[in-house]
C-alpha cells in the first residue's frame, strides 16, 4: 500500500482478493455506489454482489449499476428486477444494435461514497474467485482512495448518462465525454475510448519510447504496428523486454493471434513466457518507473475501439510492488525458446495464427471504424435538426 496526503493506492492480488473487499465496501458504503462492468455472469458471485447492492438500496443508498450489453449477453434483464424494485437504477451499455454494436464498454470499476475505487480486470463472475494459481483466473486490481476515486466516480457519472446511446442526452454531453487524462499526485487516470488520439495509448508509447525495462501482463496481446516495432526495436537495442501472455485462454483466438508475432518478437530479443496454472487475465505494465493497472489489454480493440480506463502511477513503492507481481507471476510460467518454437509450429498453425490476426487486427478495427464514422454522422444530423428546430420553431 502507499500513500501520497489525502490519496492511498492499494493493489489487490487476485480477484478472490478484489472481490472480497468490493463486497466489503459496499456493506460499508453509507451515501452512494457505482458499479461499472463488462461482465456480469449469472451465478453465485453475481448473486451475491446483488444483495449488496440490494441492502445498500435498502440502507437510503443511491446505487447504480452500468453494465454492456455485449460482454454481459446471456444475463437476463429480469436478473435486476430486485435491485430496481428496491430503488436502485440499472442500465445497458449501448442496448444491441447493428449499427453501434462494435462500441463496447470494457471498463470495470466500483467507487463507494465518492471516496474508495475499485479497478483492475476482473468482472463479476465466478471464475474469478480464486488465486489464479490452484483455482480461478488470474487477475489483478488496484484499490484506490483519495481525489481520483472522485473523478472516477463523475466518469461514471458520464457513462451512465450516455449509456443508451441516445442522441439528445449523448449530444448535450459530448464535451464531457470526451477521452481525458486526469493528474493527480504520482498518478494519470488514462480514460480511453472509440477514435484517435486515445491518452492510454499516447501515454504508453511515451513510456516506452526510452525505456530500458519494459514487463508487460496482457491475456489479450495483438498490439498495433507502431508499438510492435518500439518493443522489438527497445530489445534490439538492449532493453529488458518480458512479456508473460496465456498458455490458457478464454478466446483461443486471441492467442492464435498473439502467436503470429512470436517468431518475430524471439528474434528480436524479446522473453516470451506463457503463464501456466489457469487461465490469464490480469493487465500490467512495469516501464522503467511507471507502473500500469486497469482494464485495457495490448490490442487493437482496447487501444481504439473500447472505453477503457486506465491508471498510470509514478509512486516508487507501487512500481516495486508492481514489479514484484511480475516475478511472482513469471514463477509460473514456461518461456518460449526461439529454436523450438520454429520446429514446433506446423502450415497450418501458422495459417490459423494469421488469419486470426487478420481477423483482430485488421477487420475488428476496420468495422468499428465504419460503426463510428456512421454513429458521429448521426450525431452531427442530430444536432443541426436541433439548431433548425431552434432558428425555425414551429407556430
Amino acid at each position: 500500500m502507499s500513500s501520497h496526503r489525502d490519496a492511498e493506492y492499494k493493489w489487490l492480488h487476485t480477484g478472490e482478493e478484489a472481490m472480497k473487499e468490493m463486497l466489503a465496501s459496499i456493506g460499508k458504503a453509507t451515501q452512494s455506489v457505482r458499479l461499472e462492468m463488462y461482465i456480469f455472469h449469472a451465478g453465485p458471485t453475481a448473486d451475491e454482489f446483488r444483495e449488496a447492492l440490494v441492502k445498500a438500496c435498502k440502507r437510503g443508498l443511491r446505487v447504480r449499476v452500468l453494465v454492456d450489453a455485449v460482454g454481459s449477453a446471456y444475463l437476463p434483464d429480469s436478473f435486476w428486477h430486485t435491485l430496481r424494485a428496491s430503488g436502485g437504477d440499472f442500465r445497458w451499455f449501448n442496448p444491441l444494435s447493428l449499427h453501434q454494436i462494435l462500441i463496447r464498454d470494457h471498463r470495470k470499476m466500483l467507487v463507494c461514497d465518492d471516496e474508495l475505487a475499485f479497478v483492475g480486470g476482473f468482472n463479476i463472475a465466478t471464475e474469478y474467485r480464486g488465486d489464479g494459481v490452484k483455482a480461478g483466473w488470474r487477475d489483478l486490481g488496484l484499490r484506490v482512495r483519495g481525489p481520483l476515486a472522485q473523478e472516477l466516480a463523475m466518469a461514471f457519472d458520464d457513462m451512465f448518462a450516455c449509456a443508451d446511446f441516445k442522441h439528445r442526452p449523448f449530444t448535450r454531453l459530448r464535451k464531457s465525454f470526451r477521452m481525458k487524462t486526469i493528474a493527480a499526485p504520482e498518478a494519470k487516470l488514462l480514460l480511453g475510448g472509440p477514435g484517435r488520439n486515445n491518452p492510454y495509448k499516447s501515454a504508453l508509447r511515451s513510456d516506452l519510447k526510452e525505456a530500458r525495462e519494459v514487463l508487460i501482463v496482457s491475456p489479450y496481446f495483438v498490439p498495433p504496428w507502431k508499438t510492435r516495432r518500439l518493443l522489438m526495436r527497445l530489445a534490439r537495442n538492449g532493453a529488458k523486454v518480458q512479456l508473460i501472455l496465456p498458455a490458457k485462454c478464454d478466446l483461443p483466438v486471441m492467442r492464435m493471434a498473439a502467436q503470429s508475432f512470436y517468431r518475430r518478437f524471439l528474434t528480436a530479443g524479446v522473453e516470451i513466457h506463457e503463464y501456466q496454472p489457469q487461465i490469464l487475465h490480469a493487465k500490467l505494465f512495469v516501464i522503467d518507473q511507471i507502473v500500469y493497472a486497469g482494464s485495457a489489454n495490448l490490442d487493437a480493440r482496447s487501444m481504439s475501439i473500447n472505453y477503457e480506463l486506465m491508471i498510470r502511477l509514478s509512486n516508487p513503492a507501487l512500481v516495486r510492488e508492481g514489479r514484484e507481481i511480475f516475478t511472482g507471476m513469471l514463477a509460473h510460467c514456461r518461456q518460449i525458446n526461439l529454436e523450438s518454437w520454429r520446429h514446433s509450429r506446423s502450415f497450418l498453425d501458422r495459417m490459423k495464427a494469421r488469419l486470426a490476426h487478420l481477423l483482430l487486427a485488421r477487420l475488428d478495427p476496420f468495422l468499428a471504424r465504419q460503426q463510428l464514422s456512421w454513429w458521429r454522422t448521426s450525431l452531427r444530423k442530430v444536432r443541426l435538426a436541433k439548431k433548425h428546430e431552434v432558428a425555425n420553431p414551429k407556430p
